[in-house]
């Protein structure tokens, strides 16, 4: 099972703005931003971990033992062409957690939205990088990934994530799952990401869509444009 601890070097500022629903309002001091991204980036311990399973499109199961059929739509429609999988658990800790619970609980509710929304690019910078690791990984297998789509996306349930987080391996990066099958450290992700062989890849895939446009949460504050 690899592992993942290396830290990040710098938050996206443009992506908080987003991720705190200020995309587009240009009289929101950028200082208040830039303080954000500078405070969750001392506190941020990133650590991921991830495994790869074979996986039938045809029946939409991941191979692992035990199996787990997939019963998402999207997500089927998503993998139709893939033989592979590589399910993904990614934190950056539970420090960043509690200083957004101070900020709120003395009434800094601006900066402890902006901490909020730094920490989650923080996460999913993380991500990013273990994604970029799994493709230079997989590049000389002749297997290209694609986007990844996480539970919770489009018609994906929530109620698979204790399976997907046990799937990565998740606990020995100190994730956990609550009974609402919500993560802990909240600032974590998981996320399935299909490996194709290159020789099938078709345009289709390889389009710049990204989860957004092909989840049905519409009015979330976090959407990104639509591509075209």
């Amino acid at each position: 099972m690899p592992r993942y601890n290396a830290p990040i070097m710098c938050i996206d500022q443009n992506e908080t703005r987003r991720y705190a629903g200020l995309k587009g309002q240009t009289n929101f001091p950028d200082t208040l931003i830039e303080q954000a991204c500078t405070e969750a980036l001392i506190m941020t311990t990133p650590k991921g971990t991830w495994n790869t399973y074979p996986y039938n499109a045809t029946t939409q199961t991941i191979l692992s033992n035990p199996p787990l059929k997939l019963t998402s739509t999207n997500l089927s429609r998503h993998l139709e062409k893939a033989v592979e999988v590589v399910i993904i658990a990614v934190t950056i800790g539970e420090q960043i957690e509690t200083k957004i619970s101070e900020l709120f609980t003395a009434g800094n509710y601006t900066l402890g939205l902006l901490l909020d929304a730094a920490g989650t690019a923080a996460v999913e910078t993380v991500a990013d990088a273990i994604n970029n690791f799994i493709t230079v990984q997989n590049t000389n297998r002749g297997l290209q990934p694609i986007w990844r789509f996480s539970p919770g996306y489009g018609d994906w349930s929530i109620t698979d994530q204790p399976h997907i987080l046990a799937l990565a391996d998740g606990s020995s990066a100190g994730i956990k799952v609550t009974p609402s099958c919500m993560l802990m450290p909240r600032k974590s992700v998981t996320a399935i990401i299909g490996l194709v062989p290159k020789e099938i890849i078709s345009t289709s895939i390889t389009c710049n869509k990204t989860s957004c446009e092909r989840c049905s949460h519409q009015n979330c504050l976090a959407r990104k444009e639509s591509q075209t």
